[in-house]
């Protein structure tokens, strides 16, 4: 059982204990009102994504059935199971050789519902899809309760020059949804959804390209992850560089570009176009933290909240949420709290 290594130079494989939840928390950031501490059931956890129903923060993440973690605070976690209880029946048909172990969820609301967006892949192959569940509350003491599959929203052939994993859901200025995605071969890839059912408004898309790398060296074309916000008049494209998944080796980095449009052309401080590899970099790793990557933000009131994971050298390149207040400069950028390259502390 591997995390993510979608790209398809890379053949290494996580352990499976890296997955469960671990005992004993995490011990407690030293950067002052940065990265929130851990503790309780969880610590380690990979692609995360949150979301606030009520007084409670619910996290999201690759794993079997899609794990779920839920918090009053941030920062005392406790496991709340799984979104699917068993594989959906379309995973295996669709895409041979899947299991139930879906990647990188996404998590939005319309129309009184949350929608699920999940990836469903094989390792090292750009046959993938994206599938969609949905359900009116994410509180499953609710009697209402309940993740209705919805099926295929989009999926990759071998033929196809991008790679449909890695899902986010982002609305432009008009109220209209659309989805980006990608890892890999040609990018950051983009469709336009139908806002009442969540899935693709045309038969056969229009796909918009808003980033991609060099594919040779050792770069070989490695950027995944993206995900959109809206703030003021831009749209902001985070995506993860270089390499995730080889625990204290990793290389993965935050990058982000602005864009007038959320179909873009999205450029980074320095005006380059993040078509042609731009992005300023917001966060990368050095000592405890290694390859912090494939980020969410989430807004709660005033405050936008920067999740993540990175692997933590003192504990065998072992997958962890770190959380970030993320600011915002007077030219309009993104910006973390403090580097992880500054930080070696918890």
């Amino acid at each position: 059982m591997r995390l993510r290594a979608h790209s398809p130079y890379l053949l290494l494989v996580f352990p499976l204990a890296l997955m469960l939840p671990g005992g004993g928390g995490q011990a407690p950031d030293q950067r002052q009102g940065s990265v929130q501490p851990i503790t309780g059931m969880m610590a380690r956890v990979h692609d995360p994504v949150m979301a606030k129903e009520g007084d409670t923060y619910y996290l999201f993440s690759t794993g079997r059935g899609i794990t779920v973690h839920t918090s009053k605070d941030m920062k005392t976690w406790q496991r709340a199971g799984r979104v699917f209880a068993q594989a959906m029946p379309w995973t295996s048909t669709t895409i041979s050789g899947s299991t139930d172990n879906y990647w990188a969820p996404d998590i939005s609301r319309f129309n009184g519902r949350w929608r699920l967006y999940y990836s469903v892949s094989t390792f090292g192959k750009n046959r993938s899809a994206i599938g969609l569940a949905t359900s009116p509350t994410l509180d499953p003491t609710r009697s209402d309760y309940a993740w209705k599959d919805e099926g295929v929203v989009i999926e990759s052939n071998l033929t196809d020059d991008w790679n449909a994993i890695d899902p986010n859901v982002a609305v432009d200025a008009a109220g209209n949804p659309w989805l980006s995605f990608g890892s890999f071969w040609g990018g950051i890839k983009m469709v336009r959804l139908d806002r009442a059912t969540g899935m693709i408004i045309e038969k056969t898309p229009q796909i918009y390209s808003l980033a991609a790398r060099p594919r040779g060296g050792d770069i070989k074309g490695a950027i995944e992850a993206p995900y959109i916000v809206r703030k003021g008049d831009y749209y902001y494209l985070f995506a993860s560089f270089d390499f995730c998944c080889r625990g204290v080796n990793s290389t993965y980095n935050v990058r982000v570009g602005r864009a007038k449009a959320i179909t873009g052309p999205y450029v980074d401080r320095e005006g380059k176009s993040m078509l042609e590899g731009g992005g300023s970099r917001l966060l990368w790793g050095e000592g405890r933290w290694r390859g912090p990557g494939h980020n969410a933000v989430c807004r709660d009131g005033s405050t936008d909240w920067l999740v993540y994971h990175a692997y933590d050298a003192e504990d065998s390149g072992a997958p962890k949420l770190r959380i970030e207040k993320l600011s915002w400069t007077s030219d309009g950028w993104p910006e973390a709290p403090s580097s992880l390259a500054q930080s070696t502390g918890g």
